[in-house]
C-alpha cells in the first residue's frame, strides 16, 4: 500500500488515498455489467456518512441501537476475554460512536480507525483523540474491501479487530469470507475479532429498516448519484431515479437499488449507459445470518466463536471470534 504519514494535532494518520480514480473506475466498470450495480462503499462521502448517521436515529432502523445496548451489556464479560493493552483496529469506523462503549473498560494500548471516507474519519478521530487524551490514536484512510495493509499493526502483538455495524453484511458469503481471512492474517493468525453481525428475523421488520418513512434512506441511496454528478465527468440526472430495497429470501438479504423512472441514457467521461424504464442500479446487499450459518462462515476463515451475545428479542448479535 503506498501511503504516506502526518501528524495531526493529536493523531497519526495514514493515507492510501483511495479517491476519484476509483470511483471512476469501478463506476464504469460496475454501469457496464449485465445488472449494472455500484459498489456501497462509494456512498461514504461526507454527505453519505452524514445521512448514515441519520439512518442509525430512524425509528425503523433497529440495528445501531440494538447492536450498542448489546456492547453496553457484554463489555465486561468482552475485557474477561480480551485483556487490556491491546491494539484496537476499527473497521468502518464511521463517527466512532460505538468504539466509545469500550474504550474505558478496555483500555487499548492504541487505537486504528479505518475508513474510506477521508474527511469524516479525521474529523471522528480528532474529537476521539480530545475526549481521550489518555489514548494513541491512529487513523487510516483505507478501501479495506480491497487492502487491509494497515499502518502499525506490526507494532503490537496483542491485536483486536473490531467489525461493528453488521458491515460484513454488504459482502457477498465468499467475499465475506475472504475479508475476514485477511482479518486474521493482518493480526498476524493471532488475535481476536469483534464483530456485529444482523439476524434473520420476521421480513416486516428488515423491509422497514430499509425503506423509513421519513425517507433518509431513498436520500442516502440517491446521494451516490449526486456523488457522480459532482465528482466525475458526468451528465446524471439523480431526479429521474427512485430508491428500492426488499428482503429477497432465496438469497437472505436485503437488496438496495436505484431504479430509472424512465427510459435515459446517462454519460460518465466519453461512455454512454441506457436504461430502460423500470431497469435498476444494484447498489448495496446486507445478508443476513443465523447463529450457526454465521459460525460456518467464520471457521472457513480460519475463526472459531467465542461468545456471542444477542438482545432479548434476538434481532442482532455481536460475536467475539477468535483465531485458530
Amino acid at each position: 500500500m503506498k501511503s504516506s504519514m502526518q501528524q495531526l494535532d493529536d493523531i497519526k494518520f495514514y493515507d492510501a488515498h483511495p479517491g476519484t480514480g476509483d470511483l471512476r473506475r469501478e463506476v464504469i466498470d460496475g454501469l457496464a455489467n449485465s445488472p449494472k450495480m455500484i459498489p456501497p462503499k462509494f456512498f461514504y462521502d461526507r454527505r453519505g456518512s452524514e445521512l448514515f448517521d441519520a439512518i442509525c436515529e430512524t425509528p425503523e432502523y433497529y440495528q445501531t441501537r440494538t447492536e450498542m445496548d448489546i456492547l453496553r451489556n457484554c463489555v465486561d464479560d468482552l475485557v474477561d476475554h480480551i485483556g487490556p493493552d491491546c491494539l484496537l483496529v476499527e473497521l468502518g469506523s464511521g463517527a466512532s460512536k460505538k468504539v466509545r462503549l469500550l474504550l474505558e473498560q478496555l483500555r487499548p494500548s492504541s487505537y486504528m480507525a479505518v475508513d474510506i471516507s477521508k474527511e469524516f474519519l479525521l474529523s471522528s478521530t480528532q474529537t476521539l483523540a480530545s475526549d481521550y487524551p489518555w489514548l494513541d490514536v491512529h487513523a487510516a484512510c483505507v478501501d479495506f474491501s480491497h487492502n487491509l495493509t494497515i499502518p502499525h499493526c506490526d507494532t503490537y502483538d496483542h491485536k483486536v479487530t473490531f467489525f461493528p455495524g453488521s458491515s460484513i453484511g454488504n459482502f457477498d458469503p465468499d467475499d465475506a469470507v475472504d475479508l475476514i481471512r485477511r482479518i486474521a492474517q493482518m493480526m498476524d493468525m493471532n488475535g481476536h475479532l469483534l464483530i456485529g453481525v444482523d439476524l434473520k428475523k420476521d421480513i416486516s421488520i428488515l423491509n422497514a429498516a430499509y425503506n423509513d418513512d421519513a425517507g433518509v434512506t431513498a436520500e442516502f441511496n440517491l446521494n451516490l448519484l449526486k456523488r457522480i454528478r459532482d465528482e466525475l465527468d458526468s451528465e446524471i440526472d439523480p431526479d429521474t431515479f427512485e430508491h428500492a430495497a426488499f428482503y429477497n429470501s432465496n438469497r437472505g438479504r436485503i437488496e438496495m437499488h436505484l431504479v430509472s423512472c424512465q427510459a435515459q441514457r446517462i454519460r460518465i467521461d466519453d461512455r454512454f449507459f441506457e436504461f430502460d424504464a423500470g431497469e435498476t442500479i444494484h447498489t448495496e446487499n446486507s445478508y443476513k445470518y443465523t447463529i450457526d450459518e454465521f459460525a460456518q462462515l467464520a471457521a472457513a476463515a480460519g475463526f472459531e466463536q467465542q461468545r456471542v451475545w444477542t438482545d432479548e428479542a434476538s434481532l442482532f448479535s455481536v460475536q467475539l471470534l477468535k483465531t485458530v
